[in-house]
């Protein structure tokens, strides 16, 4: 069981890396971002309606005075996150995007800290500008000439790591309301894919599935539930054998870690001793930062 609480989350966050992948073959086929994710949250909405109406109807039932959290946490978080996020895969190496994306714990402690007044430690902070280092490593700068590193890239890729912060908090206040993460899921997609409707090239949707009926409406498929829906359901289930720091922690060192990899057999894109660095310097700063905090009286409020 403690095996399989280690493997639930890194294989949720090797899932998560492959977004480039999906994302990179449906823009070179022509289709936008907003196309691109009106065809991941249209699907994930659908299979995930499906399967709960049919395993389990309960989990469909909501309250009308908490619908707001789940238009927040669709809207501010996953739609945001995911526009965010596709665009930063197009300007940036797999590798460098999914490491900016993996920043969000720090974005969730900066609005705790604004709106939660909770406090920002010493160790907080050399751990911030610990996992920016690693950061600035895997962009290659220092390496390349900075061909896949533009400045319009790394801040979207950071609002990217924002709005993923957002949805954690929405997400987390929704489930301390007694739902759980598949209703969560569910109806924060369908948000999303509501939203996103009128402003979607289905032309260009049809046009996709039509080219290869078979391969491309499976990929559009696979595209939903290998970088939405399973996600989910493993980073989830590892609470069951795990605690959530630990979860987290896994999930945020497999995602780049995937994504490095999968840039390099899918993309060619080469990492380079540097890179490699920084990705194991992010995710040791990222590690300290989702450790609890012990009271200390020697550790100084800022």
């Amino acid at each position: 069981m403690k095996r399989l609480g280690l493997f639930l989350p890194v294989a949720a966050g090797v899932m998560w890396g492959s977004v480039g992948i999906f994302v990179r073959k449906l823009t070179d086929f022509g289709m936008d971002g907003v196309t691109v994710l009106e065809s991941k949250m249209s699907a994930t909405a659908i299979i995930l309606f499906i399967s709960i109406f049919i395993y389990k109807r309960e989990w469909l039932r909501i309250s009308l005075k908490d619908i707001w959290l789940f238009v927040c946490s669709g809207l501010a978080g996953m739609m945001l996150l995911n526009l965010c996020y596709n665009e930063a895969v197009t300007r940036l190496t797999l590798s460098f995007a999914a490491v900016l994306l993996s920043l969000s714990p720090i974005f969730v402690i900066l609005i705790a800290a604004a709106v939660f007044r909770e406090r920002v430690t010493r160790r907080k902070i050399l751990c911030t500008l610990m996992a920016i280092l690693g950061c600035f490593l895997v962009s290659g700068v220092l390496e390349t000439d900075g061909g896949r590193v533009t400045l319009p890239g790394i801040v979207i890729g950071l609002l990217a790591a924002l709005f993923y912060a957002l949805y954690s908090i929405f997400s987390k206040a929704a489930m301390k309301k007694g739902y759980n993460v598949f209703t969560i899921t569910c109806y924060s997609s369908m948000v999303v894919a509501l939203v996103l409707i009128p402003v979607a090239d289905w032309e260009m949707i049809g046009a996709f599935s039509m080219e290869a009926p078979s391969s491309n409406v499976t990929l559009m498929i696979m595209h939903a539930l290998f970088t939405a829906i399973l996600p989910y359901v493993f980073y989830t289930a590892a609470f069951t054998y795990t605690d959530t720091g630990k979860a987290s922690i896994l999930a945020a060192g497999g995602e780049p870690a995937a994504a490095m990899v999968f840039g390099l057999l899918f993309f060619g894109e080469r990492p380079t001793v540097l890179s490699c660095i920084g990705l194991v310097v992010t995710i040791v700063a990222l590690a300290f930062i989702c450790r609890p905090e012990k009271k200390d009286k020697a550790e100084s409020r800022v």
